[in-house]
C-alpha cells in the first residue's frame, strides 16, 4: 500500500506513457490532497479528462473513496464502452451517492461488467444505474 496520494495528474501520466495498458489496479488509502470531486463540471473544464483507450480490467482494491471518485466522475475521467469494474460495495455506493448521483452516471452506465465485493441487495436500483453491466 502506497502512504502517499495519487492526484489527478498521476493518472493522466499513467494514461499517456502506457496507452496500450489494459488493466489498472490501485491499492492506496491515502486520500488525494488535491480534491477536485467537490467542484462543479464548470469548474473543472482546465483539467484533462482522463482516457484509457485499451483498458479492459479496472480495480480499485484498497483504496480512498477519492480514487473511486477519480475513476467514475466524468468530468475526471471517460472510460469506454468495455470496462470491467471490480470493486468494494460500501465505497460504490458512497461515491454514486447511493446510485443518483449524476457525475458518475455516464461512466457507470458504460461498464461490461461489474464485480461487487461485499454486501448488496440493490439488485434493481444496480441495474438503473449500470444498465449495460453484467453484475456479479
Amino acid at each position: 500500500m502506497d502512504e502517499r496520494p495519487f492526484e489527478h495528474e498521476f493518472f493522466l501520466r499513467i494514461a499517456q506513457s502506457f496507452p496500450l495498458m489494459e488493466k489498472l489496479k490501485v491499492v492506496n488509502e491515502t486520500p488525494q490532497k488535491n480534491k477536485l470531486c467537490s467542484q462543479s463540471k464548470h469548474d473543472n473544464q482546465d483539467l484533462s479528462i482522463i482516457k484509457y483507450l485499451h483498458l479492459n480490467d479496472l480495480i480499485p482494491y484498497e483504496v480512498h473513496d477519492d480514487y473511486i471518485e477519480q475513476f467514475l466522475v466524468d468530468a475526471k475521467m471517460c472510460l469506454l464502452n468495455h470496462v470491467n469494474l471490480s470493486i468494494e460495495y460500501e465505497p460504490l455506493k458512497r461515491v454514486t451517492h447511493n446510485f443518483t448521483r449524476n457525475a458518475t452516471r455516464s461512466n457507470c452506465a458504460k461498464l461490461n461488467s461489474l464485480y461487487l465485493n461485499g454486501k448488496h441487495r440493490a439488485r434493481k436500483v444496480l441495474k438503473t444505474y449500470f444498465p449495460h453491466a453484467e453484475i456479479l
